[in-house]
């Protein structure tokens, strides 16, 4: 019941996006679809996010490029510059510069694009409906919607990563630790993706974009927090993983040697078996990306679930 609340919110953009989703990389910023739905760069992206339904590209050069849904004008990043880090929220696109100043573009219905004054910052990440950004002391600021407290983050510090979801937010503490403000519904923690206090020794962390937190730890193991529905929390065998990203039913992970793994629903988004010399990852609403040490773009994406 507490699924089927939240889903109906998006409903409507569903069935829009079902269709625009499938078609979005085709003939688009240069890259080119082949039938596994491989793309091909020709302009040295070094980094890429994905959004609910849009992939955004970091160029060596400090540009960016986005394909997908520009419903929002996520899309507009065409004149950025001297950019260093990315984010993708659901309807949003989030670029952090070399001066620690942060732009924005898409949807701002609850003032997630309100960072004009944001200085000092050293990382940013982009949720449903929210901003978060890291400063260079440690500390974190945020705007957008605060519905069930994931803008509560003033009070943190010593942090050193950040990542948002779906009304959550979550922090990496400098000693390894987690901290996590938000959820969903009248039970803020009603999945469980807030249960990550007891983590230690963690080096990275990714927030699902509604059900689920996931932390890298320093031996390479994964953790996972949330609902287990569709298994996006069976990461504890995985081994030698380097980095790792949170979709809405899927969790993937970027193995030491450039392969990938991937758990959770497959309506082709855990299609992953095949890749090599994957250097980074992201994973979207229904999709997962891989970006090789050639340039090459791999990305899956398919059908809603039933």
């Amino acid at each position: 019941m507490k699924i089927a609340m939240v889903k109906s919110e998006k409903k409507l953009r569903r069935l829009v996006n079902v269709v625009v989703l499938s078609f979005s990389f085709l003939l688009i910023n240069s890259f080119h679809v082949g039938a596994q739905t491989s793309l091909t760069i020709d302009y040295n992206v070094t980094t890429l996010c994905a959004g609910w339904y849009h992939t955004v590209g970091l160029k060596e050069d400090g540009t960016v490029v986005a394909v997908g849904w520009n419903a929002d004008g996520q899309l507009d990043v065409s004149g950025w510059t001297n950019i260093k880090s990315i984010s993708a929220g659901a309807f949003h696109t989030v670029g952090l510069k070399e001066d620690g100043t942060v732009v924005a573009v898409g949807q701002s219905w609850h003032g997630e694009l309100d960072v004009s004054g944001w200085t000092n910052i050293k990382s940013i990440a982009a949720g449903y409906n929210l901003t978060v950004g890291l400063k260079e002391d440690g500390t974190v600021v945020a705007v957008g919607e605060n519905r069930n407290g994931e803008l509560d983050v003033s009070g943190w510090t010593n942090i050193k990563s950040i990542s948002a979801g779906y009304h959550y937010t979550v922090g990496l503490k400098e000693d390894g630790t987690v901290v996590a403000a938000g959820g969903v519904g009248e039970d803020p923690n009603n999945w469980g993706q807030l249960d990550v206090p007891g983590w230690t020794n963690i080096k990275s962390i990714a927030a699902g974009i509604e059900f689920h937190t996931v932390g890298l730890k320093e031996d390479g193991t994964v953790v996972a927090a949330g609902w287990n529905g569709n298994g996006m929390l069976d990461v504890s065998g995985w081994t030698n993983i380097k980095s790792i990203a949170a979709g809405e039913y899927h969790t993937v992970g970027l193995k030491e040697d450039g392969t990938v793994v991937a758990v959770g629903s497959n309506q082709g988004q855990l299609d992953v078996s095949g890749w090599t010399n994957i250097k980074s990852i992201a994973a979207g609403y229904m999709h997962t990306v891989g970006l090789k040490e050639d340039g090459t773009v791999f990305v899956i994406n398919q059908k809603y679930p039933e």
